[in-house]
């Protein structure tokens, strides 16, 4: 039986009404200097690689779920492409870099519905390159932040209170970090916290909002009876894993906003942390023991671009190999933690992007030039460690609150029924191989009820 839910297409409508109808606001946004063409030009091509990402992290991890959940999987990370652009054009943008609060959060008002958002330069965020492409790029950073949270409870989220959940998310928590540490007058910023690209800000959050989710949604079907996970395409895996590591390139040298020497650095010390946690992901399994496997390589390499995202333009190449390499460890390690216990992070988003994030913060207040522990400075060490207990606290209790207040206004997870028959089908009546294929695999499944039920189901479809 068909469900209608007219609620947001109504919303879109009065959206796309009020971008007609509602008077723009006078604005007074501060113009800077003249506009460096070579800059532009770097922050486009840069723009459109953070998208990229995007598309590349619903691969990663569409191969990784089990084949009756890689469409759901792949449209939750394509999803936010479509949601958060609207959302941070209504607000998201002027509560991470409109006027400043208290150091807390941005005035709503300042930026709302891109109103003043245009071609010219501003002296705080977009010196040489217009203001509008600037936040162009840090809408790109906006959407992926989300995407990378729904690997913990892959295989048993409701797609309708996902969408709720990732709106939420954006306003009340990615919003205010982006604020406290990227805005000149955040108070993380103040402190001299230093987040090239948003080790905190992206990574930390998503990791503990995935902490957050996979202990409110509770374990799979699977998951408490032990089943062995199969992934569904390990070659999609690769080409994620290929298109993030390119993709990266414009979320880390992007972030020098300039086509200069620290755009330069970030390059380098990214491709080098990657390739240094890729193989040290990979030599450290088979050095307990364990073959060395193209899961392993791609997850050590994402780790390694987590890991050096806040550090990117701020160390030197022989330092990013220290950073990959000691992430890749503690992460690997972290996973394996996670396997003996009960906790359902369906593809290990805490251990991975939780974990190094927060050795990346620690890695930058350790190596930073002339203001790290390296250098002899510890006030910029220490303000790091505050700041991870507080980016943490905030973003798993803050996420905890947004998920229980989503499972009130729409229940967060799927039913049984609807769980073993896949979020594919239950979710969005599509399935990414043959109905004929998938009544074989259920059925051998071993689930006689569970599987002559969706077999059941499936011959109506």
């Amino acid at each position: 039986m068909k469900r209608a839910t007219p609620i947001p297409f109504l919303l879109l409508v009065l959206l796309a009404l009020a971008a007609l109808f509602v008077p723009a606001r006078s604005t007074n946004v501060p113009v800077g200097g003249e506009i460096n063409p070579g800059d532009v030009a770097w922050m486009l091509t840069a723009s459109a690689l953070v998208l990229l990402m995007t598309p590349g992290l619903s691969f990663f991890y569409g191969g990784m779920v089990s084949f009756k959940n890689v469409i759901s999987t792949m449209l939750q990370s394509i999803i936010a492409l479509g949601v958060i652009t609207l959302v941070w054009i209504v607000v998201g943008f002027s509560l991470s870099f409109g006027d400043s609060i208290g150091g807390l959060i941005g005035n709503p008002l300042t930026f709302l519905m891109y109103d003043g958002v245009g071609e010219a330069t501003h002296p705080k965020f977009s010196p040489t390159v217009p203001l509008l492409l600037f936040s162009l790029f840090q809408l790109k950073f906006a959407i992926i932040t989300p995407a990378l949270i729904t690997g913990s409870f892959a295989e048993r989220v409701r797609f309708s209170s996902y969408l709720l959940f990732m709106v939420l998310f954006s306003l009340f928590i990615y919003s205010p970090l982006a604020h406290w540490t990227w805005h000149p007058d955040g108070f993380l910023n103040k402190w001299g916290v230093k987040d090239f690209a948003g080790g905190t800000v992206v990574h930390m959050s998503a990791g503990f909002a995935a902490l957050a989710g996979a202990l409110v949604l509770g374990r799979r079907k699977s998951h408490i009876e032990a089943e062995q996970h199969v992934p569904a395409n390990v070659p999609f895996v690769l080409l994620g894993t290929g298109m993030l590591w390119f993709g990266w390139f414009g979320f880390n040298a992007g972030s020098a906003l300039a086509a200069n020497s620290t755009a330069a650095l970030a390059f380098a010390t990214t491709n080098t942390a990657s390739a240094s946690a890729m193989l040290g992901w990979i030599f450290f399994d088979w050095m307990r023991g364990n073959k060395p496997s193209a899961l392993g390589a791609c997850i050590g390499s994402v780790v390694g671009l987590v890991a050096i995202t806040p550090a990117a333009g701020f160390v030197t190449v022989r330092e990013s190999i220290v950073i990959g390499l000691v992430a890749s460890v503690i992460s690997n390690l972290a996973v394996h933690l996670r396997t003996k216990s009960t906790l359902d992070d369906t593809l290990d988003v805490f251990p991975c992007h939780g974990v190094g994030g927060m050795v990346g913060m620690i890695a930058t207040g350790i190596f930073a030039k002339d203001v790290g522990l390296t250098s002899g400075h510890t006030t910029t060490f220490f303000n790091h460690l505050i700041a991870l207990v507080i980016v943490a606290v905030y973003s798993f209790v803050g996420s905890m609150i947004l998920y229980k207040i989503t499972d009130m206004i729409i229940p967060l997870r799927v039913s049984h029924e609807e769980e073993v028959l896949g979020l594919d089908l239950s979710q969005h009546g599509e399935s990414a191989i043959h109905i004929g294929d998938r009544r074989d695999e259920v059925l051998m499944n071993g689930h006689a009820g569970d599987g002559l039920a969706v077999a059941d189901h499936l011959s109506h479809h």
